[in-house]
């Protein structure tokens, strides 16, 4: 459950707390006309690096190419919780992070496992993101909409929005 006092004072551990909770969100290329496509993300706070496992013969790895600039758009889990991330991505098959994030389910989209061909893996260093974590109490959410209603405040308070800015050094 999103928590708005923790989205104001620890964003960033808030974010990655609500990456690592869900099973996808949504990945796309700037510049290009392909839509977001779900994926699984891996997500290494050192770096503030999210690795996603994918196929070499895909439309998004030919995209990407040498490289580029992706967004990344998760829901928390509980719906009360919005991220969007950018930064550049580039497609490199680690195996120290192939071996730390592999899973069951990850074999299960590999017929030869961690040695099968088409595996591969996109790295997308996170450089800038967008917050939005909202109340989760109908009560709150409620009162702030009657209050805006009756009041001259038309801006009810019913959540947080951050922006977080990244350091390229880690």
């Amino acid at each position: 459950m999103a928590s708005l006092t923790e989205a104001r004072e620890a964003p960033e551990r808030q974010l990655w707390d609500e990456i690592n909770g869900v099973h996808a969100g949504m990945l796309g290329l700037e510049g290009t006309h392909m839509h977001f496509q779900p994926m699984a993300p891996n997500v290494d706070i050192k770096t503030n690096t999210i690795w996603f496992f994918t196929k070499a013969d895909t439309d998004l790895v030919r995209a990407i190419g040498a490289g580029g600039r992706a967004h990344f758009c998760v829901t928390g889990k509980n719906h009360d919780y919005h991220a969007c991330l950018s930064g550049p991505i580039e497609v490199r098959l680690d195996a120290a992070k192939r071996d730390e994030y592999w899973s069951a389910v990850t074999a299960a989209w590999y017929e030869q496992g961690k040695d099968d061909p088409l595996l591969t893996m996109l790295a997308f260093k996170v450089d800038d993101a967008e917050i939005w974590a909202s109340t989760n109490s109908t009560l709150k959410f409620g009162w702030e909409i009657a209050k805006a209603n009756m009041t001259d405040e038309k801006m009810p308070e019913v959540g947080v929005k951050q922006h977080l800015t990244f350091s390229a050094i880690h």
